[in-house]
C-alpha cells in the first residue's frame, strides 16, 4: 500500500460517527447491515448515514449489495487488512530490545 491510499483511508476513519459505523460493521461481519439497520443503531439520521457510507465507499472501506428494497454494507476486509499491514509492517523495526515482535500480527509496545 503507498502511503496516499493510508492516508486517505485513515481521513475516512477521521471522524467519530465514521469509525462507529465501520466498527460497527466490522462486528457484524461479511454479512454486513441494512442501511435502516445501521441508522436504528446508532442512532443517526438517514441523510446523515447516507453521507458517512458513501465517504466510508468512496474509499474502499466498505462494499454494498442490494436486496429487493434494501441496500447492506459490510466492510472490505481485504482493505482493512491491507490497511493494517501497512500500519504495523514495520513494528519495532529498529528496536534493540524487542524480542515479541517478529510479526505484525504479534506487534506489541516496544
Amino acid at each position: 500500500m503507498k502511503i496516499d491510499a493510508a492516508v486517505s483511508l485513515l481521513g475516512a476513519l477521521a471522524q467519530g460517527s465514521r469509525l462507529a459505523l465501520f466498527r460497527l460493521l466490522v462486528q457484524k461481519g461479511p454479512d454486513g447491515m441494512a442501511a435502516g439497520d445501521i441508522a436504528e443503531r446508532l442512532g443517526v439520521a438517514p441523510n446523515t448515514l447516507s453521507f458517512h457510507l458513501k465517504e466510508l465507499s468512496s474509499v474502499g472501506l466498505l462494499k454494498s449489495r442490494q436486496e429487493g428494497r434494501f441496500i447492506y454494507y459490510a466492510p472490505d476486509f481485504k482493505v482493512m487488512n491491507s490497511l493494517l499491514a501497512y500500519l504495523t509492517e514495520n513494528c519495532c523495526a529498529e528496536s534493540t530490545t524487542a524480542t515479541e515482535c517478529s510479526t505484525p500480527a504479534s506487534c506489541k509496545e516496544c
